[in-house]
């Protein structure tokens, strides 16, 4: 009898726990400022081994895209499947101590899959806004110390010394995340303090600056160090989880952007100077995760995604590495900031053992805000989602699968200063004269060089990769529908199907190009 009762029990067990990891558990690790050429397996002088172990063992897309060419908007992007430009922010980033530009009710991908079933964590940067606390009205408080001796810092103790860092923040833990540990904005951004679930771990009171930004900073905050705390909190989660409760964790890294300043371990590392050492640790970190997997047999069951925020940052000196022969953001045009495929073309890889076939390549084209559909598709839950939920993003589980191809049609572009470019098939159309970001040729920097280009731009992406040759003239039929598509797909407010969506103000356009294509004047009445 009691052999029966176990029998049965165990065969009761194995069912539920069967039926808990056919979900697979998924790990999003996004590098911060990182080429598409950055890895050695894509020509990179910098031995990056876990990176392409993960290519070899899954699946690389050759044109995959950020929805932005800078950070804050493409993490808006990844986390709420919308494009960035339809929210409140319509260029630049944002500072450390701007509020959540997540709305409240808007569902993210965290969310949505801690409504699954999923134990959902984040680790590492946030750069999506902190709502913080302050003092009473007129109370500030000054800095014990001044540690401020960097020589591009800029004067004075910078800002918020208005805030009452111990009391709790709305940050990730606010947007479905049960779990949070790591920084609220850039490494070079105040304040300079380790944030755990919605508290400041530690008293910032010393101003410090790790780069060009004085401000509010604890004594223990060491930005050589952040890659290795983000490793060791990575693996504790993924030691932490149990067999039959799925989990995802969001691993976005604070490197190789500035400050470039790899731990002491890697100093002197690679062939190409500090940058490529930063590269390497950073391919540490994937390894790191890689290894805690194999370590509690978790590899086979768990999608692995690794990309980057928006192309190499010109702050890199992209032209002394490419002196040493690394070219981190490949042949393409343009750096981080820009609309030229330098700023939003991006190395993304996949792999998940169970489900993917190693080595794998595809062309489609693909965005980062299609990570919310995939993972929705990937949990079998892909038609839960909302109307209002996740408007621009494509499953590309099918790619993953072999199965079929992603039914993303089009992808909407968009530069630091906001500028947009509309992609489909094998033509980008350009809605500017220039790089809409801090590559030549600058809208400011470069006036002589811009007074005799065109007002806009169109490339054949497969016969010019590089984007030197301009054929918007030759195909004005061309133009006129990627024009007519772009603007039904702002005046929609998604890119997928369903019902029409507002945004958060629409996008604006400089009064040339509304001249030239009055359609796109959202503010007429």
């Amino acid at each position: 009898m009691f052999c029966a009762l176990q029998n049965t029990f165990f065969l009761l067990f194995s069912g539920l726990s069967s039926a808990a990891t056919e979900k697979p558990n998924i790990i999003f690790i996004l590098a911060d400022d990182m080429g598409y050429g950055d890895m050695s397996h894509t020509g990179g002088k910098a031995a990056t081994p876990h990176c392409d172990w993960l290519a070899a063992e899954g699946m690389r897309f050759t044109d995959a895209h950020t929805s932005s060419s800078v950070c804050t908007p493409t993490r808006y992007g990844i986390l709420t499947g919308r494009y960035n430009w339809r929210s409140t922010l319509k260029k630049g980033v944002l500072s450390g101590f701007k509020p959540p530009l997540i709305k409240e009710h808007r569902l993210t991908v965290a969310d949505y899959l801690k409504n699954q079933g999923y134990k959902t964590a984040m680790i590492g940067k946030w750069h999506l806004g902190i709502g913080w606390q302050n003092l009473p009205k007129g109370k500030k408080v000054s800095p014990r110390k001044n540690l401020v001796d960097h020589p591009k810092a800029k004067p004075g103790i910078g800002k918020g010394w208005n805030v009452d860092f111990t009391k709790p923040i709305i940050g990730p833990a606010s947007f479905g995340f049960d779990s949070f540990w790591g920084v609220g904005a850039s490494l070079d951004m105040p304040p300079y303090v380790y944030l755990e679930n919605d508290r400041v771990l530690g008293t910032p009171d010393i101003c410090n600056s790790f780069n060009r930004r004085p401000g509010p900073a604890t004594e223990d905050f060491d930005a050589s160090l952040s890659l290795i705390k983000l490793a060791q909190k990575s693996r504790q989660f993924i030691a932490q989880q149990s067999a039959d409760k799925p989990f995802f964790l969001y691993l976005p890294l604070t490197s190789p952007h500035t400050p470039v300043s790899p731990s002491k371990k890697w100093q002197g590392k690679s062939s190409i100077g500090p940058y490529g050492d930063f590269l390497m640790e950073t391919d540490w970190v994937v390894g790191e995760v890689l290894s805690e997997l194999q370590h509690q047999g978790l590899s086979e069951n768990t999608m692995v995604i690794f990309t980057a925020d928006n192309g190499c940052s010109p702050d890199a000196d992209i032209d002394d590495l490419q002196s040493k022969g690394h070219f981190p953001n490949a042949p393409w045009r343009g750096a981080k900031s820009d609309i030229f495929e330098g700023g939003h073309r991006v190395p993304f890889i996949v792999r998940w053992p169970a489900q993917i076939k190693a080595g794998s390549l595809s062309d489609s084209t693909i965005c980062t805000t299609d990570f919310f559909a995939t993972a929705a598709d990937a949990t079998g839950a892909l038609s839960e989602i909302p109307a209002n939920t996740a408007e621009d993003s494509f499953s590309f589980l099918s790619e993953l699968t072999a199965s079929g191809k992603t039914q993303r049609l089009t992808t909407i572009h968009h530069s630091s200063s906001g500028y947009f470019a509309i992609r489909k098939g094998d033509w980008k159309l350009v809605l500017c004269a220039h790089s809409g970001g801090r590559g030549f040729p600058h809208i400011d920097r470069d006036k002589e060089a811009i007074k005799d280009l065109p007002l806009i731009q169109l490339y054949n992406m497969k016969d010019d990769p590089k984007e030197e040759h301009n054929l918007h003239d030759k195909n004005p039929e061309t133009v006129h529908k990627l024009i007519t598509i772009l603007t039904k797909e702002i005046k929609d407010g998604r890119i997928t199907n369903g019902p029409v969506q507002a945004n958060d103000g629409y996008p604006p356009f400089e009064s040339d190009i509304i001249e030239r294509f009055p359609e796109l004047n959202f503010t007429k009445k």
